[in-house]
């Protein structure tokens, strides 16, 4: 197992145990796994669950859709930071013409 493999493991295994401690089911919990798609996230949902204690299964899902949402806004940051990035690089140096 890798040093990857094991910080996802314990980032869900946290989450899970968080999740089913407040009462919900382990299949919520896949879901949101899933979903959230990064040790971080999982890490941002646990620490939520740990400090709001939601008692609705809706609560969990909103925060779950916001977290996606944070990390997609941030997504699109880095791709738009990138595009103007290289945007300026061709107005300062102009597009080189292949021989």
């Amino acid at each position: 197992m890798t040093d990857e493999q094991k910080t996802w493991l314990i980032a869900k295994n946290r989450m899970m145990d968080a999740l089913t401690k407040l009462g919900f089911p382990e299949a919520l919990g896949d879901q949101i796994v899933k979903n959230l798609g990064s040790p971080k996230a999982m890490d941002r949902m646990t620490c939520y669950l740990n400090n709001v204690k939601p008692k609705k299964a809706e609560l969990v899902v909103d925060e779950m859709l916001a977290i996606c949402s944070d990390i997609a806004r941030w997504k699109d940051k880095k791709e738009s930071e990138r595009a103007n990035a290289k945007y300026n690089e061709i107005l300062y140096f102009g597009l080189e013409e292949e021989p």
